[in-house]
């Protein structure tokens, strides 16, 4: 059977659901989304820390740093209304090494930039907040940052979405392709529809490529990995501790997140992978594998922020280097307050292979009725309310 729709939209994590959230509240009658998974969550939108950032890293003009600042109000809101949980426990940034200062100095100026509310605090005041946390003369605070539950989130907008009547989500439902201008083949047959958007996260580049866009692009995955902090060491964490990152990469670094269930994790890593799915030990290998190697090998011989980058996080398996690095940011931490998660997610990061480079930000498509978002990674979760706006208004013109 062919189904019909006004809006379809290929993706039900946090941007497809957002998405159609505010394509309801514009008047739109008929929205269908479609998951290859079966259920909510399964990949980057309920992989992640579950952090709401506040708009701190992201270079000025940038879409992160558009979206950001009003995506965080937005969703703290959307928490409370629903009676979500949410933690609004700040975060401090931490220098590890002296050389760091000079980078607290720049992200302070990206904060102000973007109008996201930050101070520097002294010794005396990290110590108030974060008893444990390293000092070093300067830390940056941002009292914004919060903590959410991903899922839980993901599920209300689901509720919403199906209580509407207007809108309505298949899952175990893959696209694989077109037949004319309107008109998308899916596992599940045809489905004809007047607007398309792609919101498929690590596979929205392969969407992208069946209209014709975004060829220039291409996507390493990256694996994050995670740590906990045993319970009886949980206290040294009372918020969130992060490090000053390399901002020449779209890392942030491991750090400290106390979850909305008390939970301390540190993470993620940022491993190259060998898949887009590949969250454990080789169990996504594929004829792209091959691919990915190719991709990862001319970025290691070409690109000296990403090669730098590659070498520090596969250290970070070997010799006790992620409790060194952990340390950094809580000087009296014990190696065995370290223990084993089964956490992991992938970043699905997006290369423009034009130029050799990772692309930092948000890469919006158009093309006639259809609308692509690549590489919807860190802070999306966090945009995604704010950034929703701007997808459908680009959409509908």
């Amino acid at each position: 059977m062919e189904r019909q729709c006004q809006v379809l939209i290929v993706g039900g994590g946090i941007t497809g659901l957002t998405t159609a959230r505010e394509l309801l509240k514009r008047g739109a009658d008929g929205i269908l989304i479609i998951d290859k998974e079966k259920t909510l969550g399964a990949h980057a939108s309920g992989r992640n820390s579950g952090v709401l950032h506040a708009g701190i890293y992201y270079s000025p003009g940038t879409n992160k740093a558009r979206f950001c600042v009003e995506g965080n109000t937005l969703m703290k809101d959307y928490c409370r209304q629903r009676g979500l949980n949410i933690e609004e426990s700040g975060k401090v940034i931490v220098a590890g090494d002296e050389d760091k200062l000079g980078g607290i100095e720049e992200l302070k100026r990206r904060a102000d930039s973007a109008g996201a509310e930050s101070r520097f605090i002294d010794d005396k005041e990290l110590s108030e907040i974060e008893p444990y946390a390293a000092r070093n003369g300067k830390a940056l605070y941002s009292p914004n940052t919060a903590v959410i539950s991903p899922l839980e989130i993901l599920e209300s907008l689901k509720d919403e979405l199906i209580e509407s009547g207007k809108a309505d989500i298949l899952f175990d439902t893959s696209f694989t392709g077109l037949n004319g201008d309107h008109t998308a083949v899916t596992s599940a047959g045809k489905i004809n529809f007047e607007k398309f958007v792609n919101a498929a996260g690590s596979f929205a580049d392969k969407v992208a490529g069946h209209f014709g866009v975004g060829e220039q692009y291409k996507v390493l995955p990256f694996k994050g990995t995670y740590k906990k902090l045993s319970p009886g060491a949980s206290h040294l964490v009372s918020s969130n501790i992060y490090p000053v990152p390399d901002l020449r990469n779209p890392f942030l670094g491991v750090h400290f997140t106390r979850g909305a269930d008390g939970s301390v994790y540190l993470g993620p890593t940022a491993i190259p992978a060998l898949g887009r799915e590949e969250y454990g030990f080789l169990d996504d290998l594929s004829k792209e594998t091959l691919s990915i190697l190719f991709r990862d090998s001319v970025l290691f011989f070409t690109n000296d922020a990403f090669r730098t980058a590659a070498v520090s996080e596969i250290k970070k398996y070997t010799g006790g280097n992620l409790y060194k690095e952990a340390r950094k940011l809580i000087p009296e931490l014990k190696e065995n307050d370290l223990i084993d998660s089964p956490k992991a997610g992938i970043r699905p990061q997006l290369v423009d292979w034009s130029s050799r480079e990772l692309v930092m930000d948000f890469v919006v498509l158009t093309e006639a009725d259809s609308i692509h978002i690549l590489n919807a990674i860190s802070p999306a979760f966090t945009c995604s309310m704010a950034f929703a706006k701007y997808t459908v208004d680009k959409l509908i013109g």
